[in-house]
């Protein structure tokens, strides 16, 4: 697979493949090859076309779609990536873990946390137009939050060492795996949000540590941004829908047996364990 020639853009064959293969890899927990060394002229458009065949495919196999996820908010990561805007996932049913519980071993690939707010919707949100002060009025509260990440396509070409980059990311539904909700929950008015902030704790040591003004100035821009992203495509936020706002610290990779703790100060802390497999703790 890693020899295949590359093939410039995709068509929509393409797109669907590249859909059912990203599938099947998280089924398999087996990474695919690079898209971007596949189809070296691909674009952000084609990769969120690959995203939502994606989605549909789940749908298809009974999952739900609960929310979305917002990636790549803050400036070092977005010029990590050579990027200048946000990308957006979809979160499915299936994707939320139980705060202070456990995620089974073998789950995912290689998952990595990140720290974040989770907006929970009271109301609908629909672009175009929708500013931060739209999403103050429609979020019922606001909550700690940790997201998981995981790759479905190699991070590092295994022959060349070329990383992954963004249209890899958004086509694999901007590497959204779980999440985990906890800590305190506040509504948006009463606590000024661009001031919350966690210390990440990995096994009892601090790994990472950020304030949710990283995210866009307002972690609520980061919703906002949202849905108008999504507007062109008739698409709204809808209530009920978790919103996770983007991540205010870097990702830190999760081995098995591996515990986290955020700690958001008087927000209170969300945590998970990673289960060790058979063969580890033996």
């Amino acid at each position: 697979m890693s020899g295949q020639p590359a093939e410039g853009a995709p068509d929509d064959a393409a797109l669907d493949d590249a859909a059912r293969r990203l599938y099947e890899a998280k089924r398999t927990r087996i990474p695919i090859r690079q898209l971007s060394l596949q189809y070296p002229e691909m674009t952000i458009e084609d990769a969120y076309a690959v995203q939502r065949r994606l989605v549909e495919l789940e749908v298809a196999d009974g999952r739900v779609v609960r929310g979305r996820k917002i990636g790549l908010t803050s400036r070092v990561m977005q010029r990590a990536v050579s990027i200048t805007e946000p990308d957006y996932g979809a979160i499915f049913d299936d994707m939320f873990f139980d705060d202070g519980g456990s995620v089974p071993a073998g789950r995912f690939i290689r998952p990595r946390i990140e720290v974040e707010l989770a907006f929970v919707l009271g109301e609908p949100l629909k672009g175009p137009g929708v500013t931060l002060f739209d999403v103050l009025r429609a979020a019922e509260y606001v909550t700690p939050a940790l997201e998981i990440l995981d790759a479905r396509v190699q991070m590092s070409d295994p022959d060349t060492g070329h990383l992954r980059t963004i249209v890899d990311t958004i086509a694999d539904n901007a590497a959204d795996a779980g999440l985990v909700l906890g800590g305190r929950v506040v509504k948006p008015m009463d606590i000024d949000l661009r001031w919350v902030s966690a210390l990440l704790l990995r096994n009892g040591v601090i790994e990472e540590s950020g304030v949710a003004a990283a995210v866009l100035n307002h972690p609520a821009n980061g919703v906002a941004w949202l849905a108008n992203r999504l507007a062109p495509h008739g698409v709204g936020l809808e209530a009920g829908e978790v919103i996770l706002a983007g991540s205010f610290t870097t990702p830190i990779f999760a081995e098995p047996g591996d515990s986290f703790v955020a700690d958001y100060g008087p927000l209170g802390t969300v945590s998970i364990t990673f289960e060790r497999g058979e063969e580890q703790s033996r």
